[in-house]
């Protein structure tokens, strides 16, 4: 097609650049979708004011202007041909529809803001509220000053006796504080005690209760299942490799509080970081393994790679042969989709150019990340997707499931069904991990076999993701439903899992502990000495 072209452009008087523009220009997204780089929300008009086709395309001939080229490219039907690859296309600086809600706005820091500038992540990372100080300024400036302490509103308490709650929460914590700006805006912070991304994200002294005895900060064994530092091999064919120990933002719940984020109060991490020698020896042992079929590349997270730093990952795993498949696990599209749509950042790009890669080797890339509630979701998330399903990524998420953020079917329905209108496939939706300060997030067992039960049936199998219990002791997922028996009363659930072995695995019986405050009867002697 494009030969055709070029052979005539010469004779026709076209600009040589058609050609290179339409070789080069890669898809990103549908023209209704696209990111106004250089525009705003507000539906303002693109640099040129018009936002039509650009002249070097328009067939529309001016007054007294030769119609010989254009006249012969319609005699031709090559310009319904030269349309049809401008709209493949799909440039990026499109006006954005005028109903796009620039919800960041109400966040008074970010009233000013505009589109342009929230939708850079340069700009997003430059506003993350990081540490104790920065955050302590973010929530003098933005919590009203009576907060409601009761769903009814009846009860309130001051600004200062919230932020001195937050603060006392983050002093008690495993995870260090730090939250994009998107994820920030996100938050109703007319009454931010109830809302179900603050509470995953920012500690409250008040809501936290003692651990369960059983709980500790690598509870599913991941530093004893590691043969180099930084990659656990747990299952026979797939292994997680952690390049990096940061994240965009942190869950007060991570499975990895041992490792990921800076030292709190509470916990020094076992940091790590991105050194070459030390991803060496990973991708030594990787290859040396040839039972090793699947890789899961993690951390921290993937969003914190650098695009180079991404592309080299991508391409050593491509280049193994007893590699079939490998993820790139990053929170990012939940925290920070902005990142995605902007062009200035080359993350996405590495991304989508090692999906093409190992497709064209005959392996699979997928991007895995992590939306835990509905109210994550918006327009930039909706574009962001967009962008990455037309782009050909497969993306799938795994959710978890957490007390007072979406232990409900409503919610967790909501939150699914959000995930599959996006084309972000629900993968999983886990147990809450038996790590240390975080019992008021937990739920019992009970819970999440009640969900899965009523959600069975209500969407296609496809879009129906695992409801898995990771277990304790590094015995790997198992669906929350195999357990061999559950006492409600001890609130203790027991599990196998047959096909990890290795360091004594062999025949283990897996135990995973209700919370505390959800049992009918006290804990056995041997198990109660909770942490406060």
């Amino acid at each position: 097609m494009f030969s055709k072209i070029s052979g005539l452009h010469r004779s026709l008087g076209a600009p040589a650049t058609i050609i290179t523009q339409m070789k080069s220009t890669r898809a990103v997204g549908s023209l209704p979708r696209r990111q106004a780089q250089v525009t705003d929300v507000g539906g303002k008009e693109l640099i040129n004011g018009t936002g039509d086709i650009p002249p070097i395309f328009n067939t529309r001939i001016a007054p007294g202007a030769s119609s010989t080229g254009a006249d012969m490219l319609n005699k031709s039907g090559l310009i319904p041909l030269i349309h049809e690859q401008v709209n493949s296309m799909r440039p990026i600086a499109t006006p954005i529809p005028r109903d796009r809600d620039e919800f960041w706005r109400k966040v008074p820091v970010w009233q000013n803001v505009t589109a342009s500038e929230f939708l850079s992540y340069r700009w997003s990372v430059a506003n993350t509220v990081q540490g104790a100080a920065k955050l302590l300024k973010f929530l003098q400036a933005v919590v009203p000053k009576q907060v409601p302490i009761d769903k009814s509103g009846i009860q309130m308490q001051t600004r200062e006796e919230f932020i001195k709650d937050v603060l006392d929460g983050v002093t008690a914590a495993t995870m260090a504080i730090r939250m994009t700006p998107y994820i920030l805006s996100r938050v109703n912070w007319e009454d931010p005690r109830h809302d179900p991304i603050i509470r995953q994200f920012l500690p409250m002294k008040s809501i936290m209760m003692p651990d369960h005895p059983k709980l500790t900060l690598d509870s599913l064994h991941e530093e004893a299942d590691s043969p180099v530092k930084g990659l656990v091999h747990r299952y026979p064919d797939k292994a997680l490799f952690l390049p990096t120990s940061v994240c965009p933002t942190y869950c007060m719940f991570c499975t990895r509080s041992y490792a990921v984020g800076a030292d709190t109060d509470t916990v020094t991490k076992a940091s790590l970081k991105p050194t070459r020698k030390r991803w060496e020896e990973a991708f030594a042992y990787i290859e040396s393994q040839p039972g090793l079929h699947d890789i899961v590349v993690s951390g921290g997270d993937s969003y914190y790679l650098q695009p180079e730093q991404l592309t080299l990952i991508g391409e050593r795993l491509i280049s193994m042969p007893n590699i079939k498949r490998f993820r790139f696990a990053s929170k990012g599209l939940a925290v920070a989709p902005t990142r995605v749509l902007d062009e200035s950042d080359g993350w996405v790009n590495a991304l989508i150019d090692i999906s093409q890669k190992a497709k064209k080797a005959g392996k699979a890339m997928a991007w895995h990340t992590h939306f835990n509630h509905p109210n994550e979701i918006s327009w930039i998330t909706s574009d962001a997707s967009q962008k990455l399903f037309e782009a050909g990524v497969m993306v799938r998420n795994q959710t978890v499931l957490l007390r007072g953020v979406n232990d409900d079917f409503e919610t967790m329905s909501k939150l699914i069904r959000g995930l599959a209108d996006n084309n972000i496939f629900p993968y999983y939706v886990y147990q809450c991990d038996m790590v240390e300060r975080v019992e008021h997030l937990r739920t019992p067992l009970q819970t999440i076999l009640d969900i899965e039960a009523k959600m069975r049936g209500s969407i296609a199998g496809f879009m129906m993701p695992a409801f898995v219990v990771d277990l304790p002791g590094g015995g790997g997922k198992r669906l929350a439903c195999s357990f061999g028996s559950y006492d409600h009363e001890t609130g203790i659930s027991t599990y196998m899992a047959p096909a990890v072995t290795g360091r004594d695995k062999e025949n283990k019986v897996y135990e995973y502990f209700d919370p505390v405050d959800s049992l009918s009867r006290a804990l056995p002697a041997a198990v109660s000495n909770p942490v406060v």
